[in-house]
């Protein structure tokens, strides 16, 4: 698995500060060793959301603001719970269902942080899900 420590010549932060568009819900995750994980996934959801996302830990997000901002949406199984800003509607985190103990993250939500600038992101088989069978 790749740490990634810097993106495009931008450090990632230990404790790297998160948001929507609007700003109205702000996160600080603990990126210790980098964003770990960088994926897309083509299930019916991320395939029309388009984020590349990255994993982390349930207590290794810490809301600064807004958290009472966040939507929930759940489909199919139910099991992940995929959480939006209700103002400007941008995914910010959902809680895995491949491994409910982590939130999967919009890498496009950390300050600073370009993640088309990111090479090679690995894409999961998120249509083949294997909770699914």
């Amino acid at each position: 698995m790749v740490n990634l420590t810097e993106v495009n010549g931008v450090e990632v932060m230990p404790k790297h500060r998160a948001s929507c568009h609007c700003g109205l819900v702000v996160m600080e995750l603990s990126l210790p060793k980098g964003i770990q994980d960088v994926r897309r996934c083509d299930c019916s959801m991320c395939r029309r959301r388009g984020a590349i996302v990255a994993s982390i830990n349930l207590d290794d997000i810490q809301f600064i603001q807004g958290e009472h901002e966040l939507s929930v949406y759940q489909f199919n199984t139910k099991t992940a719970k995929h959480y939006f800003c209700r103002h400007c509607g941008i995914y910010t985190h959902h809680q895995r269902r491949s491994n409910p103990n982590q939130f999967g993250f919009n890498v496009a939500c950390l300050a600073g942080i370009n993640p088309l600038k990111i090479d090679q992101v690995k894409l999961y088989d998120g249509v083949n899900h294997p909770a699914d069978r």
